[in-house]
């Protein structure tokens, strides 16, 4: 395609996703009689597509309701008849430029408007309390909370107090965190090799939000993944390069599934729609033609 045809292509893209998306927003009303020659059901033909009178109809209701009005009159009608007809035409075109293949944002809003139509079903269906208590029995891991966790921190800080660079600074991290996984004293090597933290954190079991709020995130992914006794290696935060040592652990716990009820109807809606969508796309594996290479 040449650059004149692309450019020309994405403006009507961009066109028919805009008509798409108000249509989208209106609903409900109307009716017209089909003229001569039009299928049955149908208020007017684009090239041999026709366009339904219940489309009209919801478009018609939709933008009444928006200027809450109870009808609309006849010029206004047949604008949006218009309108109906000019979006179908920018869809007949831009199918003929092959838009859905070539232009990732077509290819995108067809592929989510197949995914929603094929889950919606599924994440509609309204569970039962009983369906959801399984669900948390069975799945409970996903609702636990992250537990709190009591660490030891070294800050080999970047600038102040002791004036370094961030090279010098994170050479001295390196080296205490091999000294405290060498066995040696925590406090002693705090007291040579680290710097005041500006603000630490409370002392003793810490919710790792609270950990992530002092510290930074890298300290806290940092701090989640140690088993005690384990020492991290250097991770940046705001001050410097902080070296943290796993004291202890205290596992999350499930919360009270009447505290928790819409977390877990909600994850069980998701669950069951992607459940769905793989079978349906194990459904249409199954009956397509699929030659792939090695990648």
């Amino acid at each position: 395609m040449s650059a004149d045809g692309d450019r020309r292509a994405r403006w009507l893209l961009a066109l028919g996703a805009a008509a798409g998306a108000i249509l989208a927003a209106w609903s409900l009303l109307g009716s017209a009689a089909p003229g001569d020659g039009l299928p049955e059901g149908a208020i007017a033909s684009v090239n041999g597509v026709a366009i339904t009178q219940d489309a009209f109809a919801e478009l018609v209701g939709a933008v009444a309701s928006e200027r809450r009005e109870t009808t609309l009159d006849a010029e206004e009608r047949r604008r949006l008849l218009d309108r109906l007809v000019d979006e179908e035409l920018l869809l007949q075109r831009g199918l003929e430029l092959g838009l859905p293949r070539l232009d990732r944002t077509a290819r995108r809003a067809i592929v989510s408007a197949v995914v929603a139509a094929v889950t919606a079903d599924a994440e509609t269906a309204e569970p039962d309390d009983a369906a959801l208590r399984d669900f948390l029995a069975r799945e409970g891991d996903r609702f636990r909370s992250a537990g709190r966790v009591e660490v030891e921190i070294l800050l080999a800080g970047v600038g102040a107090p002791r004036g370094e660079p961030e090279a010098i600074a994170y050479r001295r991290a390196v080296d205490a965190a091999a000294r405290l996984r060498a066995g040696q004293d925590f406090e002693s090597v705090r007291g040579e090799l680290g710097d005041p933290v500006p603000t630490p954190p409370p002392s003793g079991l810490v919710a790792l939000d609270e950990l992530r709020a002092a510290l930074g995130p890298s300290a806290a992914v940092a701090a989640e993944t140690l088993a005690p006794g384990e020492t991290s290696d250097p991770v940046r935060g705001a001050a410097g390069y902080l070296v943290l040592r796993l004291v202890r652990r205290e596992p999350g716990a499930v919360p009270p599934f009447e505290a928790i009820r819409a977390q877990v109807r909600a994850e069980l809606l998701r669950t069951t729609g992607e459940r769905a969508l793989s079978d349906y796309l194990a459904t249409l594996r199954a009956d397509a033609d699929i030659r792939t290479a090695q990648p």
